[in-house]
């Protein structure tokens, strides 16, 4: 059997998760960061339990999380963010950013590959502090679905993705720093 042959392919909704501005709280103040980052932790990983979501992987202050919808992706996102913004003295104001994608992924082992891993983790990467962004993919499967507003951002170009995609941010009870 060739290599691809063992390659699962499957459609998904991917979170990538992120603590803005990690290296240089771990730099300041280890102890402390690393204290903050177990609650953050726990947060996002009751939030992704509770929305039938799978970790795929974690690595420092990351989590890459599974979901078979959209709706649930979005709405364990927003829940994370209510979560952190409502016990954010707790843990030591960390923000967290937040990237959601859904397209096709490659599953190997367990761990999951593709573009659609990589353009969720850089939609993370542009996301506000305390912010969603998501791609006009899980945005056009969510008009009307969760009590949300988004606001779109226009094409983007994102690092090593070939096409520009078109992105919105997400904004709507309970998100930190919304209006």
């Amino acid at each position: 059997m060739s290599e691809d042959a063992k390659l699962e392919h499957r459609l998904a909704a991917i979170m990538a998760t992120d603590v803005v501005g990690y290296s240089r709280l771990i730099q300041n103040d280890e102890a402390a960061t690393l204290a903050a980052l177990v609650g953050i932790r726990t947060a996002i990983e009751s939030q992704i339990t509770q929305q039938r979501g799978r970790i795929v992987n974690t690595a420092g202050d990351s989590v890459l999380a599974e979901f078979a919808s959209a709706v649930e992706a979005v709405g364990c996102a927003m829940a994370v963010q209510q979560a952190l913004a409502s016990d954010s003295e707790a843990e030591g104001n960390l923000r967290v950013r937040i990237g959601i994608h859904m397209g096709d992924v490659v599953s190997k082992n367990g761990d999951l590959f593709g573009t659609a891993v990589n353009i969720a983790a850089r939609l993370e990467a542009i996301a506000d502090p305390g912010g969603i962004v998501v791609s006009s993919a899980v945005h056009d499967d969510l008009v009307g679905k969760l009590p949300a507003t988004f606001v779109d951002l226009g094409m983007k170009t994102l690092k090593n993705i070939e096409q520009p995609i078109r992105v919105y941010s997400l904004s709507g009870t309970g998100i930190a720093g919304s209006a």
